[in-house]
């Protein structure tokens, strides 16, 4: 089964810490993401740039209207994500536990939706001809 992991954290803990520690933390992180690929279990991820550098687009009266950044009530933000390859949700849970990136704030961790997922690659495939 696939799991999409979203990493969420603080923006404030990483500007805390010192450029030594950010890069050790960066290490941590790497490697065990190579334990992963070696366990066949990275299937990809992509970190992203701060909140303050996106836009979230809603529909109000009709209207998509767009605003800077996310205005979640929360002080964690979406910082990255990964897809990973898991035998069940358990699976997941004890791959992603051991992460070094749960040290930061939570991930949250969500089976993709296989079905759906195939017609987008087959709408995909279709349109690419």
């Amino acid at each position: 089964m696939k799991f999409v992991c979203l990493g969420y954290m603080d923006p404030s803990k990483w500007e805390n810490l010192t450029d030594a520690e950010r890069t050790a933390w960066m290490e941590e992180c790497f490697a065990y993401d190579d334990e992963l690929r070696r366990g066949k279990h990275f299937i990809g991820g992509e970190a992203l740039q701060p909140a303050c550098n996106g836009a979230t687009l809603r529909v109000q009266d009709g209207r998509v209207t767009v605003t800077d950044g996310p205005y979640a009530e929360t002080k964690e933000q979406l910082g990255g994500i990964m897809l990973l390859e898991a035998r069940d949700l358990n699976h997941a849970i004890l791959l992603m536990s051991k992460h070094p990136g749960v040290r930061g704030g939570a991930f949250e961790i969500r089976p993709a939706d296989e079905e759906t997922n195939a017609l987008i690659a087959e709408r995909s495939r279709q349109v690419a001809v």
